[in-house]
């Protein structure tokens, strides 16, 4: 009796060793050196139109007819946010998003995004505080760009300029240069998209997004733009912060796949 026991002692511990290893097994985790890209690609429309530049008439929701000759944009500091909270951040991620004359052609590749699956899309529109101060930038931030007043009102993060016949300017010109980055004056912005279905990244698989601006969501809500009045804006304001707060709203995923 004593030997079956201990016998049996040993079976039970044995299979208890087993048991315990089989409970600690995980999937492998994806190495963190496995990367991939994603295509994004940026559509700017007005209403249910694409934007063209120079000869195209459009109308806001004040009835002010208007023409577009100029439709620049920061987009930076873009993350992919995982359904865990966990994010990845494209590294200097900085892009001027400038709208052609001739097509849409407004596109680029976020490289080196872990493999894995995500499910919104984070960004800024305009450029972070601190890059308002650095001193002189190259790339995308570069002030012969344009798009750089002085280190004191620092970068115009949305550069809106046409014409409408309701303007009370020479040849109904329009010139909304929104810029500001600090305290009361500041109008950047920054939104999370959310995606329909969730992307995945892998080594073979790159996912494309496209991301649309309407670019009439910017004088309709939530300040309806008056054109009579508001034609001109070129220093960080009150004015600047509510075309802002209008081109907050103004984004949206049209498509996330493959």
């Amino acid at each position: 009796m004593n030997k079956l026991f201990k016998l049996a002692t040993v079976v039970f511990a044995i299979a208890a060793f087993f048991s315990s290893c089989k409970k600690t097994e995980s999937p492998t985790p994806l190495a963190t050196t496995d990367t991939g890209s994603v295509y994004m690609e940026l559509f700017n429309v007005v209403g249910g139109s694409n934007l063209r530049l120079n000869n195209q008439w459009y109308r806001n929701a004040n009835g002010d007819s208007f023409k577009v000759t100029k439709f620049n944009y920061y987009l930076t500091n873009i993350r992919l946010n995982n359904e865990a909270g966990v994010a990845f951040t494209e590294p200097d991620s900085y892009h001027l998003i400038e709208q052609p004359a001739t097509a849409n052609d407004l596109s680029f590749d976020m490289r080196r995004v872990p493999a894995g699956r995500y499910s919104s899309i984070t960004f800024m529109i305009g450029v972070d505080s601190a890059h308002n101060v650095s001193g002189a930038q190259d790339g995308a931030l570069d002030p012969a760009l344009g798009n750089f007043w002085s280190w004191n009102t620092g970068y115009i993060m949305l550069k809106f300029e046409g014409n409408s016949p309701k303007a009370p300017t020479a040849d109904g010109m329009m010139m909304m240069h929104c810029g500001g980055f600090s305290g009361a004056n500041s109008v950047l912005k920054t939104i999370t998209i959310p995606f329909e279905t969730p992307i995945v990244v892998t080594k073979s698989q790159e996912p494309h997004i496209h991301l649309q601006a309407d670019l009439l969501k910017m004088f309709n809500a939530p300040n309806l733009i008056d054109f009579s009045r508001v034609n001109t804006i070129h220093m960080p304001g009150d004015a600047a912060k509510k075309l802002a707060d209008n081109y907050a709203d103004m984004f949206s995923i049209t498509y996330a796949g493959y």
